[in-house]
Order: structure tokens, then sequence, then C-alpha cells
């Protein structure tokens, strides 16, 4: 499992410990990752996600997972996402047909 979000798709950085002597050793900066399930509201389900906590904020502020999703346009979401935003997009169209 990669240390990547699935919806910003934030990951893994590299920097320098740097002592007080100005030693510098590489080390790597981790995202804050967490699994949650999120509730769809259009698929009816829970939708299992390994987001950033800064995701989830976004998300909660934007009016749940469908409406962060359809209001963003494709080409800022990584495949993952893509992938839920078309179950809710043919969801939501049978529903309304």
């Amino acid at each position: 499992m990669s240390r990547r979000c699935m919806i910003t798709g934030k990951g893994v950085q590299s920097g320098n410990n740097v002592s007080h002597a100005i030693n510098k050793t590489r080390r790597r900066f981790l995202p804050n990752l967490q699994t949650t399930s999120l509730q769809s509201d259009v698929l009816g389900e829970p939708v299992r996600l390994r987001l950033s906590t800064r995701a989830l904020r976004t998300i909660e502020s934007k009016g749940g997972l469908d409406a962060f999703l359809l209001g963003t346009p494709n080409r800022k979401l990584p495949e993952e996402a893509r992938r839920i935003k078309r179950r809710i997009q043919k969801r939501a169209a049978t529903a309304a047909a």
C-alpha cells in the first residue's frame, strides 16, 4: 500500500535532518494518512479511502464526498478518485431517469 492520499495525491517528501553542528542526514516526511469510510449519499454505501487529514477537512467543508468529487474537475483528481466519481455520476443518472 503506497503512502499517498487517494484524493489529493499528497505523498512522501524527503529532506534533511540538520543538527546543531550543521551535520545533514537524509530523512523522510510522511503524510498523515488515515484509512476512513466516508458515506456516499448517492451510492448509499460507505466508500473506504486512505486520505490525508487535510483531505478529510476539505471534503467535510465542501459538503461531503459526493459534493467534493462532483465539484472538482477530473484533471485535479487521481485515478482512484475519478473511478469513484464515475460510479457516483452513473448512479445519479439512473436515479434521475
